[in-house]
């Protein structure tokens, strides 16, 4: 989080935003590989995830 301490451009601020969207999608990657590798993650899952409605009712 200090890196963003020195950022003094919309250039850096977006080469740094840059940067860590790739590093969080190839953590992402890792573990749903892990995931299907060790069965947890199949086809059959993410058919069911598809149709799941995943939203919060909003209460009121």
């Amino acid at each position: 989080m200090k890196s963003f301490a020195n950022v003094s451009s919309e250039e850096e601020l977006s080469a740094l935003m840059k940067t860590l969207k790739k590093f969080y999608a190839q953590r992402l990657e890792k573990e749903l590989d892990r995931l299907w590798a060790d069965g947890t993650l199949d086809q059959k899952k993410l058919d069911e995830l598809q149709s799941e409605h995943l939203r919060t009712p909003y209460r009121g």
